[in-house]
Formats: C-alpha cells, structure tokens, sequence
C-alpha cells in the first residue's frame, strides 16, 4: 500500500522519497527475522486461535499507523504491523497446507496467496484514491477495520486445527542451511526483490516514464493486482500439473521479460512508453505472483513433514527480498537514476533465474552419487 502512497506520505511527513520508501525496507527486515522467531513464539498454539491474535494485530496497528504523529511514530507501527503480519501469513499457509491434502496442496496455497493478490487487486489502488482525497492516514483506517472484520470472519467461520510440528530456531536453521532448500529461498528473495526495486517507486516511475498521475496510477495499480490475481491461480494449477520447478523456470522468464520491456519502454517519450508499459506492467504481475505460488509448492515437496517451517523460512526469504529491492530502489531513486530501475530489477530476475539452475544441478549431483552408492 505504501508504494500508492509514497509521494503524499514523504510530503507530509516532510521527509525524502528514499526516507519514505524506507518504510518498506524496515517493514520487511523485520518480517524476515520475526516470521521464524515468531512461529517458534507461537508454535504451541491452536492455529485459528494464533490467525485471530495476528488478524487483531494487524488492525491494532495500522489503526496506531493512522494516528502517529510523525515519521518515527509511523515507523513504529510498521514494526508493530510486521511482527503480527509474520505470524498470520505462515500460519495461514501451513493451515491451507495442512487442510488441502498432497494431491491439492498447490491449489491450497494458491488461495492463500489469491489473498494477497486480491489485497493488491483492490486494496492498493483503493488505497491510492482514499490517500488523494482523505490523505493516507484515513487509508490506514481502513485497513485497520477490514482487518477487524476478518478477525470476525476467522472466529466464525475457521473450524480449529491442532498445532504442527513444532521445530525450534536450532532446526530452522539447519533446514535452511540445506543447499537445496536454500537454493529456492534465494530464489524467493531475489525475484522479490526484483519486484520491490520497481514496485516501491512505481507511481514515481509513472510519473516520470509516462507522465502518469494519480488516478492513472490507480487504474494502471488495479490491472496488475488483476494480472496478479490470475497468474497465483495460474501458478498453483500448473505446479500440480506440470511441476513447480517448470513453473518457476517460465515464470522467472516471463518476469525478466516484463522488466527488460520496462525498462526499454522508458527511453521513449510518455506516449509511445504507455503504450510499451501497460502490457509489461500486466505480464510482470501475472508471471511474478504465479511463480511465487510454485515457490511455496517446491519447499512442501522438499521437507513435507516439515511444511509449516519450510513456508515461514519462505516468508523470512519474500520480506528480505523486499527489503532488499526496496533499500536498492531507494538507492537508484536518490542517485536521480528513476528511468534505471527497470534493469536493476531484471538483474535481480537474472540472478533468481540462475539459482534456479544451480538447484537443479545440486539436485542431480545428489542422485548420482546415491546411485553410485
């Protein structure tokens, strides 16, 4: 929501757009080393009691975000909101996982992640319009009641579902030290963090590429959250069908794709680039939201018994990625370097794309010498 968000907030809170965009990156830092400590935290607990305490989270605070009264007030909001949002997301993952069943563990997690596509769908370009004309603290009260509405929703319609398996910080670890669960973590991390490079400053980069405004900027947000939305359900469908690993591999192409087009697309003038950015726009929200679904498949297959801590690693490798793209985005942004962050984030698609490679090629290395054996 932030990134609809940026130009308004970073004035009114008199600070730098770099400064503002900072908001993302302490957000996310703080979800990647709060997703595994939490779900050690809460790890005892009955699961849709743990989703009622992080949903009530959520809302406490961003409705303490819409309240602050300065940038550091907000920051601290942010932290709040990270904390609760890396205990709801893993367990709401390991809840779909564990309800689906093997043969429908894709489609499970898909709807999982169709939330968060759905929240971009409409929630950020709504988000947009409200900051325009109310200013962005009325945004966050908004959010902060429709999180309330979904506590009521998890209480009343969520049957209960005993606690997993509980692994401790130890064993966190150790599973993410394996090469081959760390080689798709890396993956996760670097295709978000192409992502965030771009997205944090998208309304920016509009403005500047194509001469694109705030309404605009609403319409152009609601088509990717659109683009997203089908491509998670895309994605979880292919990777039951054709194998989570070939779903990657096409989404990470398809990704670099969009990027390469953005970024061509901003040496042209404002008229020819919108008409060069709006399908890149749409492919990267299909291509990048589906293969992050397959992401999620891959883990589950590689420790099943372990799926709920596999998934919260996953979040832990998203929000590092997104603060990663979002810290070298702001980096790019205070260098003048607006038109530049189309490639800097099909570097990062490039370097996911390669660890894709690498895990398959460890992969195989581990079967040859189990056959030699």
């Amino acid at each position: 929501m932030i990134a609809g968000l940026l130009p308004g907030l970073a004035q009114d809170l008199n600070v730098s757009l770099p400064a503002a965009g900072h908001l993302v990156t302490a957000f996310s830092l703080a979800y990647a080393v709060g997703a595994p400590v939490m779900a050690v935290v809460t790890a005892g607990l009955e699961r849709r009691r743990l989703l009622a305490f992080a949903i009530a989270g959520i809302s406490l605070a961003n409705l303490l975000a819409a309240l602050a009264p300065g940038y550091a007030g907000l920051l601290a909001a942010r932290l709040l909101l990270a904390l609760s949002a890396a205990s709801f997301m893993p367990a709401a993952s390991g809840y779909a996982a564990a309800s689906g069943g093997p043969e429908r563990r894709g489609r499970a997690l898909s709807m999982v992640t169709n939330g968060l596509s759905f929240a971009i769908t409409a929630g950020v370009p709504l988000g947009v319009l409200v900051g325009q004309r109310l200013g962005w603290r009325a945004t966050f009260l908004v959010v902060g009641g429709l999180a309330a509405l979904s506590l009521v929703g998890i209480l009343s319609g969520m049957p209960r579902q005993p606690p997993g398996i509980t692994a401790g910080l130890g064993e966190r670890l150790a599973l993410a030290r394996r090469p081959d669960v760390l080689a798709v973590l890396s993956t996760s991390a670097l295709t978000v963090a192409g992502t965030f490079t771009l997205y944090t400053y998208l309304g920016v980069f509009l403005a500047k590429v194509a001469e694109i405004g705030p309404e605009g900027l609403a319409m152009v947000l609601l088509g990717f959250g659109i683009a997203s939305a089908v491509g998670t359900r895309l994605g979880g469908a292919a990777a039951d069908h054709w194998g989570a690993r070939h779903t990657v591999i096409v989404g990470c192409g398809l990704t670099l794709l969009a990027y390469l087009v953005l970024s061509l697309g901003a040496s042209l003038g404002p008229a020819q680039a919108l008409l060069a950015l709006l399908p890149a726009i749409l492919l990267w929200g299909l291509a990048s939201w589906g293969l992050m679904t397959a992401q999620q498949a891959r883990l589950v297959a590689l420790a099943p018994a372990l799926a709920s801590v596999s998934l919260s690693l996953n979040s832990s490798a998203i929000y590092l990625g997104s603060a990663m793209g979002a810290a070298v985005g702001a980096l790019v942004v205070a260098d003048n370097g607006v038109r530049e962050l189309g490639w800097v984030a099909a570097g990062f698609s490039m370097a996911a794309l390669l660890t894709v490679h690498v895990c398959a090629r460890r992969f195989r290395s581990r079967l040859t010498r189990r056959e030699g054996d």
